[in-house]
């Protein structure tokens, strides 16, 4: 159950950037970072910035310090490099920047998942996490997942008019000490 908005709020347009991480994609090739970009402006988000990085911890992790440090990026969609393999190495890279995870995201994911893809799910290591004031957020590298992710649960939770609550509404306390 996804809950429902609240029509009588108003929508407020959250500041997102994009991250493809993958070793053998290129802009032109990026079917996931595609949906995630279509999926976003849909539903009236900005979409400040987009990357693609190979999968290099280091990299990762510098790309994501970046836009933790940009006022103007409220939340970060990585896609690609949560599976299992020796180059899989995202929730690495954001477990380096993260100051708080958000354990309940890929458990979530992986329960959704389970429902479409059977005990394959298990190869996710999805997360997400907060690092100064900015929500990080990591899917799988499949358009699938993608979709997934972003229609089942990031949807909801990026729309401040979701009830009975959601992460956009608390991005003004995130910073709390």
């Amino acid at each position: 159950m996804a809950g429902r908005i609240d029509e009588t709020s108003p929508f407020m347009a959250l500041r997102i950037a994009l991250l493809t991480v993958s070793d053998s994609r290129d802009r032109a090739s990026d079917r996931s970072g595609d949906t995630l970009e279509q999926r976003v402006r849909e539903a009236g988000h900005e979409l400040v910035d987009r990357d693609l990085v190979r999968d290099d911890a280091l990299l990762i992790a510098q790309r994501l310090r970046a836009w933790i440090a940009d006022p103007g990026v409220e939340v970060v969609i990585s896609t690609g490099g949560t599976g299992v393999t020796g180059r899989d190495v995202t929730p690495e890279a954001l477990a380096a920047v993260v100051e708080k995870d958000i354990p309940g995201f890929g458990e979530m994911f992986r329960m959704i998942s389970f429902g479409k893809i059977g005990t394959s799910a298990l190869q996710s290591r999805a997360c997400a996490g907060v690092a100064n004031g900015t929500y990080l957020f990591c899917l799988p590298g499949s358009p699938g997942a993608c979709r997934d992710g972003w229609d089942e649960i990031l949807r909801w939770q990026l729309d401040i008019r979701h009830r009975p609550c959601n992460f956009a509404e608390l991005l003004p306390r995130l910073r709390e000490a």
